[in-house]
């Protein structure tokens, strides 16, 4: 892990912007049309972490964008060419536009400065979605990604951002995945090769040095 010193560097609140992944009501809530990742994502403290690292994004200046899937009802535009968009089809709970499983889920606030962008296909929250275009109007260098799944959404999310040029920093106590062992295994083995790990802990020791 980077140093107290280095990790704040790359977190200048002029250049960072905090991104969530997934954390709507239908994939994390109560009622999630994925309850073993809702429930690791609670369990876990990945949610609370998440709804830490919002809270002082806020108080530091430092912008949040939450990205969310969803699905029209009618189901055009969605992606149908592999097996995971076909059995999410047939889940008891659907992620559709205008309803309570897209929106963002307690205790995650979302204040009037952020964006919400919502994408209709594909798995990745940053390609083909408004985050790219946004990210780069708004001066970000530094990405901090968190959410769920570390099955697909977060590594999808990285590997994008860092395609794209920018740097991402990961608290690998902020996103979760299924089973529970996967998620440090798939941070040390891939995500630490092209990000860099940290806690939410440290992060926001770093944004409240900002607001010093």
């Amino acid at each position: 892990m980077p140093s107290f010193e280095q990790l704040s560097e790359l977190l200048d609140p002029i250049g960072t912007v905090l991104l969530t992944v997934e954390c709507q009501q239908g994939v994390v809530g109560q009622d999630s049309a994925l309850p073993e990742l809702a429930k690791e994502a609670r369990s876990s403290g990945a949610l609370t972490h998440v709804a830490r690292l919002v809270d002082a994004a806020h108080e530091s200046g430092v912008q949040v964008i939450h990205a969310v899937a969803e699905r029209r009802p009618d189901g055009r535009g969605a992606n149908r060419n592999a097996r995971l968009f076909r059995a999410a089809e047939r889940l008891p709970v659907q992620q559709l536009t205008g309803t309570t499983a897209v929106r963002i889920a307690p205790p995650i606030e979302v204040a009037e400065e952020d964006f919400v962008v919502r994408r209709l296909h594909g798995l990745s929250p940053v390609a083909g979605t408004d985050v790219d275009p946004l990210l780069r109007n708004l001066g970000c260098l530094t990405l901090v990604v968190t959410g769920v799944s570390a099955n697909i959404a977060i590594p999808n999310a990285v590997f994008d951002a860092v395609n794209r040029g920018y740097t991402v920093v990961v608290p690998a106590d902020a996103i979760a995945g299924v089973p529970s062992e996967y998620t440090p295994a798939m941070i040390r083995h891939t995500l630490a090769l092209v990000a860099t790990i940290t806690t939410t802990d440290d992060v926001l020791a770093c944004f409240k040095r900002r607001r010093r």
